[in-house]
Formats: structure tokens, sequence, C-alpha cells
């Protein structure tokens, strides 16, 4: 089965596999933001990059499933933002959205044998002199997690920062925080996840 193959099968499993509501990391880390350019990678049903389009950025959003894609577009155009959101289909393993943003954004971006740090490090290359990079990601396995672990790494913020080699980049948050989920039962559970927030120098 290829990563397209993955993907499609999971979104075609539901009507919808996420809530439809922005991230709560990124609408934290981008509000006050002057809107410009965004470029989503992994967008998925649309959540994020449709609060991104109401808030008036011009957002490009990419994703390998061409079933999310679809959705997404659909919840674009019934929440009335569809003229400001380009979909394009990527693998990101080998082919990349042209272009530089003012923004680059990748929420929780894994997927098995993806090269997450060389496809994070090709989104740095995309930010515009001056703009932003948003990496969202999750901390490690939480114990009360149950079923099959991927063979991902869950790298720490700062061992992503370390990685990615980015040196005059201003840091502007390489944090953890606890998120609230509900489990199976229907009661809450709490996993870790963390926030890489960083500046491009206005000279690149």
């Amino acid at each position: 089965m290829t990563t397209e193959q993955f993907w499609d099968e999971r979104y075609g499993q539901s009507d919808r596999i996420w809530s439809g509501e922005p991230n709560a990391a990124l609408v934290r880390e981008v509000t006050g933001l002057t809107p410009g350019t965004a470029l989503e990678l992994g967008c998925g049903e649309g959540g994020d990059a449709i609060w991104l389009a109401g808030q008036g950025w011009r957002v490009t959003a990419s994703d390998i499933s061409r079933i999310a894609l679809a959705r997404a577009a659909e919840h674009a155009e019934a929440q009335g933002v569809a003229d400001r959101i380009d979909w394009q289909r990527h693998d990101l393993a080998a082919t990349f959205p042209a272009g530089r943003y003012d923004l680059v954004t990748a929420g929780f971006l894994y997927s098995p044998e993806l090269p997450r740090t060389e496809i994070l490090r090709t989104a740095a290359e995309a930010v515009t002199p001056g703009g932003t990079l948003l990496i969202l990601g999750h901390g490690p396995w939480p114990d009360w997690h149950q079923g099959p672990r991927p063979d991902i790494e869950l790298p720490t913020p700062d061992e992503l920062l370390a990685d990615l080699a980015l040196p005059g980049w201003q840091v502007l948050t390489c944090s953890e925080h606890e998120r609230t989920q509900t489990g199976p039962d229907g009661q809450p559970l709490v996993r870790i996840d963390n926030t890489l927030k960083l500046r491009r120098p206005t000279t690149a």
C-alpha cells in the first residue's frame, strides 16, 4: 500500500475524521500576525486552512489524500472562503508547493517512512525573509495509548530545533503543553504536544 492509498483509505472510513475546528495551538501562535500568504503542509480536512483564510490569509494548503482535499474544499465553500485557498495534492517526499510564504505551518506532520526533518527544512526555505515557520508536534506516546505505535520519531521541540539547524532564525516559541482529548470511553485524557515557532531573518 502506498502512502497515498493509506491516507485515502483512512479518510474514506468515515465522513469526517477531525473536528473541523482549527488547532488551538495554531490559533494561539498565529493570532496577532499580520495576514499575508500562508502555506499549510498536511492540511487534512482543512480546519486550519479555513480558519487562516477567515482571518485574512491567502492560503496554499497541501495534502497527499485526494479524499481529504475534496472534503476540505467542500468545507471551505460552505464557510465562504473557497476563493482564498488553493488546495494542492503533494506527496511531500516527492514534490513540494512552489513559492515563498509569510507563514509556513506544519501541524502533526507524521506518516510512516516520511522524511519529516528533510521536509521541514524545505518548509523553512519556503518562508519569506522576516516570515514565520510554525511546527506543531506530539510528545512521546502516553501510557494510556492503546493500539499500534508506529515507528515514527517524536522529537522534543529542542531536538527538532537542533535537527533543523537554522542559524540566525529567531526562536519565538519552543515549548511543550498539555492537551485534553476524549478517549474511546468518552473520558478526558491528557496528551503532551509541542510547538516550535521561528522567525526567518529579514536579510535571508
